[in-house]
């Protein structure tokens, strides 16, 4: 058995579709680059972050904080 319990490093693409809440199909379509292992492709949780930490927030951008617009 296995006393270690940490997340896995590399997910397979049903694991890093729900690791960003998306669908497989959705995951499929982004630009997120996938390692090989043997005859599998996996997704890197750290290249899952970081495609999330490029996306931009909804709102304005003020002195380079990116901030959410509200409603007036």
């Amino acid at each position: 058995m296995n006393s270690h319990n940490y997340p896995p490093m590399l997910l397979q693409a049903g694991s890093a579709a729900f690791y960003l809440g998306v669908s497989k199909s959705t995951l499929l379509k982004l630009n997120i680059r996938r390692r090989e292992l043997g005859s599998k492709r996996l997704y890197d949780r750290r290249d899952l972050e970081a495609y999330v930490d490029d996306l931009l927030y909804e709102g304005n951008v003020n002195g380079g904080v990116k901030t959410y617009q509200t409603a007036a």
